[in-house]
Parts: structure tokens; sequence; C-alpha cells
């Protein structure tokens, strides 16, 4: 894995001297431009799947926006290879700025004034590395989801015949087997080549996972950002590699607290008449990296035992002040802080004694 950095989001004054700037909806096979000229005339653009690239290759230098969408990494590293600006933005984001009913031309101006603001939000472009990372983890959760549905579809079927088992992924493929053996002759002679199939058909799954595993460790130790992050407490290989591969490089968030907002881990907040309130976490954002976060900085929290560094009595005393939870989620997002200062800064984990 090699995350290479993609070239750092347009500041505000470069985006108010742009002349050209386009707002750009990308589908399959149909794109609509939109653009005004300093004359103040507007054009609207339909281009297909071949013409798209050679249009804009004999355009000046421009920037172009696009909503972050299925193959927006990919138009947006064509198009930096011919020389423009790109930047892309939350679908959320471009909504705001929709007028009329929604149609392509329509969504395309609505691209286009969402770019031309001096506050607009980019989201980071991708590298091929960086998507090959996000590949695998993609692959990886697809089959837990099987490997899930399938022990719960056997744990329902097992309890119509009266059959239980405990909880846990474990106990529930040690109790199999012996389940299967039908020593106390609730299951039918029908059903036991059913169930026999779809254990089989649930190892098999276990197997690709494991293999999954294997492929995300070599790639957190053969990449020297994930090697790095992977020295933080609480930040495992699957974490490392899926965090290097979202932040790479680049420069899309300007601080610690920027990133750890983008992943949902700062209070929601509800300001009205001068009066500010903040409520739970947003859970905006990339949920499955949330999710990571959590786990790792709760497998930290319950481990802190008697251990006197600053993090671990940090950690205790917040324990004792909001509970558990709480303090996990605020490792968390010490912890994302962390990861984006070390991705940022490219230096290493130094942990406060």
């Amino acid at each position: 894995m090699n995350c290479v950095g993609i070239k750092v989001p347009l500041k505000k004054e470069e985006l108010k001297m742009k002349d050209n700037t386009y707002g750009l909806d990308i589908a399959k096979n149909i794109f609509h431009a939109f653009t005004i000229t300093e004359d103040g005339e507007i054009i609207k653009k339909v281009l297909n799947r071949k013409t798209l690239l050679s249009y804009f290759a004999k355009r000046p230098k421009s920037l172009i926006g696009i909503e972050a969408c299925g193959s927006s990494h990919h138009w947006a590293r064509e198009f930096m290879k011919l020389g423009h600006d790109v930047i892309l933005m939350n679908a959320k984001h471009v909504k705001a700025y929709l007028k009329g009913n929604k149609n392509d031309f329509n969504d395309a101006e609505a691209i286009y004034d969402c770019v031309s603001q001096a506050n607009v939000r980019p989201v980071g472009i991708k590298t091929i590395e960086q998507q090959d990372v996000q590949l695998i983890h993609s692959f990886r959760q697809e089959l837990i989801k099987q490997k899930t549905a399938i022990i719960n579809q056997i744990r329902g079927h097992l309890r119509e015949r009266g059959i239980t088992i405990n909880l846990g992924v474990n106990a529930f493929m040690k109790a199999i087997p012996s389940i299967l053996e039908n020593e106390k002759g609730l299951l039918s002679e029908f059903s036991i080549p059913l169930f026999r199939e779809q254990y089989e058909h649930l190892k098999q799954i276990t197997d690709a996972i494991n293999i999954k595993d294997k492929a995300i460790d070599n790639l957190c130790h053969s990449n020297e950002l994930s090697r790095r992050l992977h020295e933080v407490r609480g930040i495992g290989p699957k974490t490392a590699t899926i965090v290097a591969a979202d932040l790479g490089k680049s420069r899309v968030y300007a601080n610690g607290r920027q990133y750890a907002a983008s992943l949902g881990l700062v209070p929601r907040q509800h300001s009205t008449g001068g009066k500010s309130y903040l409520l739970g976490i947003s859970k905006r954002g990339n949920k499955y990296i949330r999710t990571l976060l959590i786990h790792g900085a709760r497998a930290v929290v319950g481990k802190i035992g008697d251990k006197k560094d600053k993090l671990s009595c940090w950690i205790r005393e917040l324990v004792k002040r909001r509970g558990y939870n709480v303090a996990s989620v605020a490792l968390a997002n010490k912890n994302a802080r962390i990861l984006w200062s070390l991705a940022t800064k490219e230096t290493s984990y130094e942990a406060a004694v």
C-alpha cells in the first residue's frame, strides 16, 4: 500500500481567482457540465463517456466540482492528469444549492454553485492504492455479514427444535458438531444434512475471513504510515490500514478536531438565541472507521488496571466521572486526532509517560 498524497485543496483566495469553474454531474454514461463565462453567459453541455475527457482536455486549466459518489474518485484523478483542479463535495452540501426540480442540469448547476463558495468542504480524493485497501476491508465486512446471517439463521431453526446455544461465535462453533451428532434425537433425518451443509459453508466463510485478516496484517506491516499508526494504543492493524487509506498524506482536514468531527466522534450542537447545547456524538461520516476506533478504545479502557502512565490515569478519572462508554468514545476521539497528526505531520507516536 502506497498512500500517496493528493493535491492540497485550493485556498479561498485561489477559489475567488478562478475564472474557469465547472459543475459536473457524473453518471454511468451521460455527464452534464455547467459553467458561467466571464461575460455572464451560461453554458450547459451534455457529454458521454467517450467525449468527456477529450472535451476537458481542450479546456484551459479549470476548477471542476464533482459530487462525491460512485466513480467520482476515478474521474477526479483523470481530470487532474489533464492539469485541472478538482474538488469532490459531499452530496448533502451540494443539495442545499439545488434550485427547482431535480434534474441533471439543475444538479450540475448546484455543484457549480457549491464549488464556487469560499467555504467549500472538500472530500479527499483517493489514489488507487488507497481504494485497494478500502476494497479488502469492504470484502471482509461483507463476509462477516454473511457469517452473522448464517449463524443467526441456524440458531433460529435450532430453537424451533428445542436446541439453544450460548451467545458468542466461539460458543456456537464449538457446539454445532455435537448437535449435528443428534444424540438427543431432536433433529430429523431430513434436517441434519441441511444443517451440516450450512455449517460447512460457515467454515468456508470463516477461512476466507482469516485470509483477509492475514492480508490486512501484511498491509499494515508493509506500509510505513500504517506501522506508525499501529503504535497508538487501541489501534490495531485493521484500524491502522483503513485510516491510512482514508487520510493518506492529504491535507483535507485543517486539524485533528475536524477529522474527529468528520467521523462523528464530536458532540452534536444545537444553538439558538445565543444559547448552545451539546448533545450526544453526531455519528456522521465513516461508520466503519468510527466503529473500529471505539472498539479499540473499549479494549484499552477495559485493561488500564493500575497502570500509572498519563493516558491510563486520564482514562481512570474519566471513567469515574462519566462512565465506561463516555470514556471509550472520548479515547476514540483522542486517537482520531492523534492519527491525523501522525499522518499529516509524518511523525512517530510518543506515548506520554
